[in-house]
């Protein structure tokens, strides 16, 4: 007699004997535009077969907001604050403001229904810093999140209170100047 052995499928859940805690990195630099090992972790993590929301806060201009996510294959949701500019100054007026807190709102709550397993919040750090986001109220969500949800932060102007939660700090400098 032959038993029959039941091989895991790719989309069955992984049961460990321990729970994993999820970790909160940060990526930041002096510059903008230096995340794009970042990006490519995200979709390195996505194509492995793990959810993944991608959300910019700052960028804009391309009508994707989060009624209307880019999907990068069955695992990557990518979200922009659905303005018709991207944001570099904390002067928006009523309807910008208003875009940017929809946006927050949405990411907090998709992070609570437990849908994402890797969370990269782009340019936070610098809604922060403009005080279109308060720095409480990021915190307050860190400790409330589902505790296996690793996020990664990326931008400028990186708050102490968000470093001092940081499980890892990455900084990306440049080594010349062209």
């Amino acid at each position: 007699m032959v038993a029959q052995l039941e091989t895991p499928s790719a989309n069955s859940p992984l049961t460990l004997p321990y729970p994993i805690k999820g970790l909160v990195q940060v990526f930041t630099s002096s510059h903008r535009n230096f995340f794009t090992s970042v990006m490519g972790q995200a979709l390195r993590i996505a194509g492995q077969g793990t959810p993944v929301l991608i959300v910019q806060f700052l960028k804009g201009g391309i009508k994707q907001g989060q009624e209307r996510p880019i999907q990068l294959g069955q695992n990557l949701d990518w979200i922009r604050c659905d303005l018709p500019r991207c944001i570099d100054t904390p002067h928006l007026d009523e309807s910008e403001n208003q875009a940017l807190q929809k946006l927050w709102l949405h990411t907090q709550q998709v992070i609570d229904e437990d849908k994402y397993s890797l969370v990269v919040l782009d340019e936070l750090s610098l809604a922060i810093h403009f005080g279109l986001i308060p720095e409480s109220d990021v915190l307050a969500f860190l400790a409330k999140r589902p505790p296996h949800v690793d996020i990664i932060f990326t931008g400028t102007e990186m708050p102490q209170s968000i470093l001092d939660v940081a499980d890892q700090i990455t900084e990306i400098r440049r080594s010349h100047c062209p």
